[in-house]
């Protein structure tokens, strides 16, 4: 860790005015972007250049893209895509690094450079001096770890959570900047739809007693929660990569215990929250709950220490091998790996675990329907996770385990749990490009 001199309080303006052209600059994660820096570092556009600005899920409008739509003063590169980061892929302001999220740490500590400045929003100092990362564990403490000058930005909204690596002491401190009292961004999905809750009822069913949840982020896997709150499923644990506001729902209806758990008994474990007010007035200051860095929460072998882990997870297009295909659309970059493939590994080494792969049959655009499950990838699509990893995949329409099963039986599984309208299309396809062998 950095050690220095107690940390100054400045002005956003004078915090923006220490980044020089050429820097790399880095915003944290999520709800830990900085707002008056953000401002603040746009209004300097007309004297910089070629500053390159790191980030991960943005919940809110970066003025340093608004102020700069030719990208010429600053360059938006993000490990995971939110929607607004999407949108300024598609309109050539942003790119992606491709990243497994639970790795995150040791990138920064191995294979980046030194960060120039790193200006991340935290709670206000503790009784101890301290600043909470709050909602954003991830990575952050080893960006700092490995920056020149470190800012934060105080926000009264960041909650204060537990966790050994969720605050920084104030000597680790370059510069304060001492925030507007605005609320955190929040994160609201719409309510789940029919589809959902048929997709979430054949996960639901395969939840045990003492199961260890990881909770993607989606319409389906907050279905899911609905359906265990009123289930008689008991003594749940929570052991994920994103905390939604559904695990809330679990636990107040108390189907949450943690008291089955390999590591961290008792306790709620997440590396980020995103979600309502209500989710982040419940981690604040709760002994239940303990934030924790992603390269804890998020690698395979972390994650099978607890046994019955049941990771759910969308995907938006699955071929009749099982390759899933869960953050592009061709060559147009929608999401991020994110945790994806190491929590469907750590389902897996877990004693009795479970991954689900979770999709609609179909989709629509342009007034025309289309099938999700297709004999081929769109040209261009990223394999999230592969064939040799995929456990079980649902939709609507049923669910089948690919584990052991050879290409025709996939393949004929598969068809098997498409719309109807398109199983006999999909078997021709398979048939011709030897998916399933003649006579078959």
């Amino acid at each position: 860790m950095r050690t220095g001199k107690l940390a100054l309080v400045i002005s956003a303006a004078e915090a923006a005015a220490l980044v020089r052209s050429g820097d790399w600059v880095d915003y944290g994660f999520g709800v830990g972007q900085p707002d008056a820096f953000d401002q603040a570092l746009a209004e300097r556009r007309s004297e910089l250049r070629r500053v390159r600005i790191r980030s991960a899920l943005s919940l809110r409008e970066r003025a340093v893209l608004t102020s700069d739509p030719q990208s010429e003063s600053f360059q938006w590169l993000s490990w995971h895509f939110s929607g607004y980061d999407r949108r300024q892929s598609d309109a050539g302001r942003a790119g992606y690094i491709p990243m497994n999220f639970g790795e995150a740490p040791d990138y920064y500590r191995r294979f980046l450079d030194p960060v120039d400045v790193v200006c991340i929003k935290t709670a206000p100092p503790d009784a101890a001096g301290n600043f909470n990362f709050g909602a954003s564990a991830t990575y952050h403490h080893a960006m700092i770890e490995r920056a020149r000058k470190v800012i934060v930005e105080t926000c009264d909204a960041m909650p204060q959570v537990e966790g050994e690596q969720c605050s920084l002491p104030a000597d680790a401190v370059d510069f304060v900047i001492e925030g507007p009292a605005t609320a955190l961004p929040e994160l609201k999905f719409p309510a789940p739809t029919e589809v959902d809750h048929r997709v979430a009822t054949l996960i639901a069913e395969e939840v045990e007693d003492g199961s260890c949840l990881q909770i993607g982020i989606g319409g389906m896997p907050n279905a899911v929660c609905s359906l265990l709150r009123e289930s008689g499923v008991r003594d749940l644990g929570i052991h994920t990569e994103m905390l939604v506001d559904g695990v809330i729902d679990l636990i107040e209806a108390g189907r949450v215990t943690g008291r089955c758990k390999g590591i961290d008994r008792d306790r709620l474990v997440f590396t980020f929250a995103a979600g309502t007010r209500r989710q982040y007035d419940f981690i604040h200051r709760n002994p239940a709950v303990k934030a924790c860095p992603v390269d804890y929460t998020n690698l395979p072998d972390m994650i099978a220490r607890n046994d019955r882990v049941v990771s759910i997870n969308n995907t938006t297009q699955i071929d009749l091998q099982g390759q899933c295909a869960s953050e592009t659309d061709g060559h147009r970059h929608l999401t991020g790996t994110g945790g994806q493939l190491q929590f469907v590994r750590g389902a897996y080494a877990s004693r009795g675990g479970k991954s689900f792969m979770c999709l609609a049959s179909t989709y629509e655009r342009r007034g025309e329907v289309k099938t999700r499950i297709v004999p081929r990838l769109t040209p261009g699509n990223i394999v999230t996770t592969p064939r040799t990893d995929v456990m079980y995949v649902v939709t609507e329409y049923g669910k089948v385990n690919l584990k052991g099963r050879s290409v025709p039986e996939r393949a004929r599984a598969l068809i098997g749990i498409a719309h109807p309208q398109f199983r006999e299309e999909l078997e021709r396809e398979a048939r011709a490009s030897g998916l399933i062998p003649r006579g078959a």
